[in-house]
């Protein structure tokens, strides 16, 4: 048997705002019809336990921000395990955050989630 290696190259995004040994993270289900790039506002589906890009607007559960996507993921053709951030410091300029939501609207209730938002110097 022969021994592989790869290799890729880093391209740090700034999502993460420091105190990189804080992060904790969980993995997830992203529900079909999402394709989200990493650092987007997760909030939770009540009845499925499935997560989706929170909106302000939503009536499921969902309008309530609770994660952080830690990786990009593409969900369009069906519902997609993958992983997210629960707790953390996060450069809020990074983030994606949903349809009438912003920083500020969603900052206390991820601080009490433990999810710190961090503006950019």
């Amino acid at each position: 048997m022969t021994a592989s290696h790869s290799s890729s190259t880093y391209t740090p995004d700034g999502l993460v705002a420091g105190n990189a040994h804080l992060l904790t993270s969980r993995k997830i289900t992203l529900i079909t019809g999402q394709n989200l790039i990493r650092g987007a506002v997760l909030g939770k589906i009540t009845a499925s336990g499935k997560y989706n890009l929170s909106l302000s607007a939503a009536a499921d559960g969902s309008q309530t921000p609770d994660l952080v996507l830690a990786e990009d993921t593409d969900a369009s053709a069906g519902d997609k395990v993958t992983i997210a951030y629960s707790r953390g410091d996060f450069i809020e300029q990074k983030l994606t955050i949903g349809t009438a939501h912003t920083a500020d609207t969603i900052r206390e209730g991820l601080r009490d989630k433990g999810i710190i938002l961090v503006k950019e110097a």
